[in-house]
């Protein structure tokens, strides 16, 4: 799949293209490996700290809620001290979070480190495309922005390979949290040979370091096109209050539902809970490790034929069957644990609906709610839009997951899974009511479907008079 990348990149006459594209998607990676890790880490975290089922919440939800103040913070910091050095520093912060989660010594010290590990993945998880997205041309944009999720499914099959090769390793969960150092430092150093973003250069009045930086990643006959398109965004640039605008506003309602539902049809409590989900069926901790691997190449092949079919069979057509496909799945899992028959007589069953799920999810709302809301706002307006959704997505990925074990224990696994299922219906009628198709379409024509209204054209010939 890299490959398609490199080709990408080639093709421009910018090999260097590759590089920014790898080094910058790392933080994609860093929230992608420590999703996945703790999975696994969980299984043995919980008997050697003494963790209730609560402080085990409380230990996968701490990034989430440190991943909402880093996705609030990002903006802030990607403008005073610019994408480059705001990179830099998480990648920075996550290794040294990283160890100290290795280190620590109680559930309470592994949940303060876990919340400061939060800060840098919603850093770099929202800073990654942004920085990525304006170095790159914009024939090959969408396919480079891309890569940072593909890295992000990417780090969640490494963390599931890591848990696997470690869980016969004393100290396993240690080593399983801290090697999560080593990818954040190579974002750390890799970021300091990589030039600032030219956009955030040229308001700084810095013009022809912007030229440089743009030279660097655009053929010679683009380079002037982009810096007049850059001024001109950064002059009609709206603020947050303009997103309550009409039809903005009706954008935005598509654009925040999208990233709701993306996280309460129970995506993230099956990434980081998988192994205990499969636990729950009888299998031993080692077993249910060993089977995530499965899970975890499905996300990542599945996604890869979504980024290679998006742009030809359209943002609907995988959403609304990504979504139906999932709610199959999960009332498919909420049946297996109701019916002790099928737990006696089928027992792979669980697997299979897992990954029936996830390869569902990751043609569907996993990488089209990313796509789509940066199609659907105005250019001027996608800055701060984009961060209203991330952070809201952000947010309920914290609020699903902090309640998965919680809501088990109150209404037992299959309610769970199928309350989860019966939201992923009313997901998919939403989308077949409200989501426009954006594929090749204009700014106007998406708005119009979102609005339901068309816009007044001028009259360009006068009215004939009738005798």
């Amino acid at each position: 799949m890299s490959g398609l990348f490199v080709t990408e990149a080639r093709r421009e006459g910018k090999p260097f293209l590759f590089a920014v594209a790898v080094i910058a998607a790392l933080g994609g990676f860093l929230f992608g490996y420590d999703t996945g890790v703790i999975s696994g880490a969980l299984l043995y975290i919980a008997p050697e700290l003494h963790a209730s089922s609560f402080e085990q919440e409380a230990i996968v939800g701490a990034l989430l809620l440190g991943a909402v103040g880093g996705a609030v913070m990002s903006g802030y910091l990607a403008d005073a001290i610019s994408r480059k050095w705001t990179k830099v520093i998480s990648g920075t912060v996550y290794a040294l979070a990283a160890l100290a989660c290795a280190f620590s010594q109680s559930a309470g010290e592994l949940i303060a480190a876990r919340f400061i590990l939060g800060l840098s993945v919603g850093t770099a998880s929202f800073v990654s495309p942004m920085y990525i997205a304006e170095l790159s041309p914009k024939r090959i944009r969408g396919g480079l922005v891309s890569f940072n999720q593909l890295m992000i499914v990417t780090g969640i099959l490494f963390a599931y390979i890591a848990d696997f090769g470690l869980k016969g390793v004393g100290d396993n969960w240690r080593w399983m949290l801290g090697l999560g150092a080593v990818p954040g430092l190579a974002l750390a150093i890799g970021m300091l040979a990589m030039p600032h973003s030219p956009r955030w250069l040229a308001e700084r009045g810095r013009e022809e370091e912007a030229r440089e930086a743009l030279e660097r990643t655009h053929r010679a006959e683009d380079v002037d096109e982009e810096m007049t398109s850059i001024k001109d965004v950064a002059s009609r640039e709206g603020r947050l209050r303009d997103l309550l605008a009409t039809p903005v506003r009706s954008m935005l309602v598509v654009g925040l539902a999208l990233a709701i539902f993306q996280q309460i049809v129970g995506i993230n409590t099956i990434i980081y809970y998988a192994p205990t989900i499969l636990s729950f069926s009888g299998n031993s901790a080692s077993s249910a490790i060993g089977q995530t691997v499965f899970i975890g190449v499905t996300n990542l092949v599945f996604t890869i034929v979504a980024i290679l079919l998006l742009d030809r069979l359209g943002r609907r057509f995988f959403l609304l069957a990504g979504t139906i496909g999932l709610a199959i799945a999960l009332a498919v899992l909420g049946a297996f644990f109701l019916s002790s028959t099928l737990q006696d007589s089928v027992s792979y069953l669980s697997l299979v609906a897992l990954i029936v799920y996830i390869a569902c999810f990751a043609i569907g709302l996993g990488p089209v709610f990313w796509l789509m809301i940066s199609e659907i706002f105005p250019l001027e307006l996608r800055g701060p839009a984009m961060a209203v959704c991330t952070v809201a997505n952000w947010s309920f990925n914290f609020l699903i997951s902090f309640t998965f074990l919680t809501l088990v224990d109150a209404i037992g696994k299959t309610a769970t899974f199928w309350l989860y299922g019966v939201v992923a219906v009313i997901a998919v009628v939403f989308f077949a009511l409200k989501v426009p198709e954006t594929m090749g379409r204009s700014l106007e024509q998406i708005q119009e479907d979102v609005t339901g209204r068309k816009r007044r054209r001028r009259r360009t010939a006068p009215r004939t008079r009738h005798a």
